[in-house]
């Protein structure tokens, strides 16, 4: 699966033997003791480092890892994504505790040819974060590397020093994980095969208007959970309670419904765009919470919606057996607890089983969600995202700096 990659690739520039840069995206979670929580962004990016090595490339790569804020916050050390990646890989990872100057350029120099170095957190500099050009540049010189691979699809959509900056000193092109993530993305936006259901979630109906804009474009059916929900039943009259609902965006929703209007017609709105009919309630979101069905057109004055009920969770499940191609961005309810999660998990479930299906699985808390409630890690999906900004913004059908900056095929 897959549509046309319009950049060069790592097949389309002569590797073998050379010094690399890549760009991985290894912003995992770690636990309280500092050791890697999760691992799917970094198992990802081992297609590409494997194909490296069995090219005799001495592999350099750089990463950031949370909000350091330009300082050196060893609470941010890569460190431990080094370490783990040795394990995936079968072999040592040298870790130089910089990513510029005099210790990385010996370190590299010093490094066998055929080779991993990881070098520390871009973001203890403020240049990358600022797409400083001057940073960038000691990037490209202390790293001895001839060539750039941009493989951290979770960045792209940001114009930093390591995704654009970076692109004006070495020859840029895009490593295996980043062409996956674009062509399936793209593909299942441009050419699925239906029908398209799209189910979103997650907070805030702001963060999701180009994707939702996108979607009413191209699906068949879009079906709305989670907080987002709460904001669309909210600017239909419903009275949600102690709900979390977004304010100012009863213009934004008109929109949204008059695009479905034109595109369906008055009288099928309803069943193209389908709002929850019944809600699971709740009186907090501590972990031990209890859930309440409520069927709508009410949520008690002290309560929350926190999850889709087991009408509307029926009603989508209908819907996803006879899809062909199905994405998904958002969970469906406050699902860190265990009472809230059950439409997330019943989606998964319905989706896994479903294996005539092309599931693409948006990146951020939905991937976190659909890789831990999976046994087989996210191999029961058949493509579970690394970026949650850049993969809603590649279906929005908006630019991405990082990917925009890399060489023309």
């Amino acid at each position: 699966m897959g549509g046309q990659f319009y950049k060069r690739t790592m097949s389309s520039v002569p590797l073998r033997g050379k010094t690399v840069l890549v760009r991985s995206d290894y912003n995992v979670p770690l636990t309280k003791d500092g050791a890697v929580a999760d691992d799917y962004r970094i198992r990802s990016s081992v297609p590409t480092i494997q194909k490296l090595l069995q090219d005799g490339c001495k592999v350099v790569i750089i990463s950031h890892l949370g909000r350091p804020d330009g300082k050196r916050d060893l609470s941010f050390t890569l460190e431990p994504a080094a370490q783990r990646l040795a394990e995936l890989l079968g072999r040592p990872v040298r870790f130089i505790d910089d990513c510029i100057g005099e210790k990385v350029r010996m370190g590299v120099k010093r490094a066998p040819k055929v080779s991993v170095t990881m070098l520390e957190n871009l973001r203890f500099y403020p240049g990358e974060e600022a797409n400083d050009e001057a940073f960038a540049s000691q990037l490209a010189k202390d790293s001895g590397a001839e060539y750039f691979i941009q493989d951290g699809f979770g960045v792209v959509h940001r114009a930093h020093a390591s995704t654009a900056a970076i692109t004006l000193y070495l020859p840029s092109v895009a490593g295996l994980l980043l062409e996956k993530e674009y062509t399936t993305i793209t593909h299942a936006m441009k050419d699925p095969v239906r029908p398209l259901v799209a189910v979103l979630g997650g907070a805030k109906v702001s963060d999701k208007i180009p994707v939702i804009e996108a979607l009413v474009g191209i699906a068949d059916h879009i079906v709305i959970g989670g907080a987002m929900a709460n904001t669309f039943l909210a600017h239909r009259g419903f009275k949600m309670g102690a709900s979390k609902v977004e304010a100012n965006m009863d213009e934004t929703i008109d929109k949204i419904y008059a695009a479905i209007v034109k595109k369906v017609g008055e009288d099928k709105v309803d069943n193209f765009l389908q709002l929850p009919i019944d809600v699971a309630t709740g009186a907090s979101t501590e972990p031990t919470a209890t859930r309440r069905e409520v069927t709508l057109p009410g949520v008690p004055e002290n309560e929350m919606a926190l999850d889709i009920g087991k009408r509307s969770i029926e009603r989508m499940l209908q819907l996803v057996h006879r899809a062909r191609t199905i994405i998904w961005n958002g969970t469906l309810g406050y699902a860190e607890v265990p009472a809230f999660a059950i439409a997330s998990s019943e989606l998964a479930k319905a989706v896994a089983g479903h294996r005539e299906v092309a599931s693409i699985i948006g990146g951020g808390d939905t991937a976190d969600f659909a890789i831990n409630w999976d046994p087989e890690h996210g191999k029961n999906f058949t493509h579970v995202s690394t970026g949650g900004g850049a993969s809603l913004e590649l279906m929005s059908g908006v630019k991405l700096p990082g990917i925009e900056s890399l060489l023309d095929a």
